[in-house]
């Protein structure tokens, strides 16, 4: 499906909206736990465009069209962790928040290809109907961007999690290394790239096996 300009079409809304839901997720748990930072700037809406990292968008485009696994990112919901009782299990809980709505929407589409009758998908010789490769695609964004935002490394919301275990002297170290995120995503996609495609491409294999047996 890949390549495919005519589910490139379908593919940019859904990952507004997926994306859209990753950050209201993140702002509205900080808003809970009593920062309301992005409230104040605007961040709990539902407004995929409010969200909208041009850059990062760009980069989905470029690499589903190279038949390269999904990647990009949105614009990050601003969270002060000032406002937290406990700052680093804060963050943690705010970070998590991301992925799991990802992979809750994720296990909602992936209902609807396991349940919805087979003439509705067009399986017919194994080909899925443009309605199933949109499911399809819709269910393969959201468990690409949990997964990847669940990698440990900064600024990635895995490293929230891991943070929440760390000493606080070392946290404080460890939340530094932010400011050279950028630094360890290209590592990962020039130096590291066949390795953790392969890591990735494995474990949307093994996630899938369980929420989409009747395709894998």
């Amino acid at each position: 499906m890949r390549g495919d300009l005519v589910n490139l079409i379908f593919l940019l809304p859904i990952l507004l909206l997926s994306m859209m839901a990753h950050e209201v997720a993140h702002g509205w748990v900080a808003f809970r736990l009593g920062d309301p930072t992005a409230k104040m700037h605007g961040r709990l809406t539902a407004n995929p465009l409010r969200h909208l990292d041009p850059v990062g968008t760009l980069m989905f485009v470029v690499t589903y069209m190279m038949g390269s696994f999904i990647f990009g990112w949105a614009k990050p919901v601003p969270v002060n962790p000032m406002f937290f009782r406990n700052r680093q299990r804060g963050m943690a809980i705010v970070g998590l928040a991301g992925p799991v709505t990802n992979f809750l929407v994720a296990v909602i589409v992936a209902l609807l290809l396991n349940f919805l009758p087979l003439s509705v998908l067009g399986t017919a010789a194994g080909q899925l109907s443009r309605f199933g490769q949109i499911l399809y695609l819709a269910y393969q964004v959201n468990v690409v961007l949990g997964l990847f935002n669940l990698v440990p490394i900064p600024p990635l919301d895995g490293s929230r999690v891991l943070g929440a275990f760390l000493p606080p002297e070392m946290y404080r170290s460890w939340i530094q290394l932010d400011r050279y995120g950028i630094i360890f995503i290209i590592l990962i996609f020039v130096v590291l790239q066949g390795p953790f495609q392969s890591v990735l491409s494995g474990t949307f294999q093994a996630v899938s096996s369980v929420l989409l047996p009747r395709f894998f």
